[in-house]
């Protein structure tokens, strides 16, 4: 069945899939010269290493609604462990293979039942776990982020980001992106996206009244 989203951006030349692709290439070029020891560096995905978080983005890429539904029955809906079977599924025996089976999935359309937004939230996120650890710096385009911090504000789905939320106002201050009522949170849309996904490290970046608050909601949530 041909994915309507993919359908509709094929005939407008622009959308979300080019979004994505465009993203997982600048991190792959990003990561072609990591040391082994930059390979194992934590990521900012507690428990996992840099490394594994590439082979998470893998996973997802190659990952349909069919085999993600088999999967789940598999792990008997233990949704964590299915995450860490498939991540393993990408691994690969060493850096060089987890890199490389991230490129060919660079231009994959192949994603788990979720919309589009969700693997381009996933891939500028998880992009951001890599790069923040390692101090790589990347600019995002500031339609992008604000495509995906729209996602955000409302879903609960993929990671709490609404219920995290909740009572402050966001407000971007490089972008269009704002929501809410409350105390004030803003800075940089990105790290709205990061702090709204849970990274506490992003709110160094913000600045406002409510940004305490939901620095606790990092580390608690």
């Amino acid at each position: 069945m041909t994915d309507p989203e993919l359908t509709s951006e094929r005939g407008q030349g622009t959308g979300v899939w080019p979004s994505i692709r465009t993203e997982r290439a600048a991190l792959a070029a990003d990561l072609a010269e990591l040391t082994g020891e930059q390979w194992a560096t934590p990521s900012l995905c507690a428990g996992l290493t840099v490394r594994e978080v590439l082979a998470h983005l893998t996973a997802g890429a190659s990952l349909n609604t069919v085999r993600w539904f088999a999967g789940v029955i598999r792990c008997r809906f233990d949704f964590d462990k299915q995450v860490a079977v498939r991540l393993a599924e990408q691994l690969g025996a060493d850096p060089a293979e987890t890199l490389a089976r991230f490129r060919r999935v660079v231009p994959s359309t192949t994603k788990p039942p979720l919309p589009a937004i969700a693997m381009l939230g996933e891939t500028l996120v998880h992009g951001e776990d890599i790069r923040r650890p390692l101090g790589i710096r990347h600019d995002y385009p500031v339609d992008f982020v604000t495509r995906v911090a729209e996602y955000y504000r409302g879903s609960d789905l993929v990671v709490v980001a609404k219920k995290r939320i909740g009572g402050l106002r966001l407000a971007a201050d490089d972008g269009p992106f704002t929501t809410g009522s409350g105390p004030v949170v803003s800075g940089p849309t990105m790290a709205l996206v990061m702090a709204m996904t849970g990274r506490e490290t992003y709110c160094d970046d913000l600045e406002g009244d409510g940004v305490e608050l939901l620095r606790d909601r990092c580390r608690t949530a």
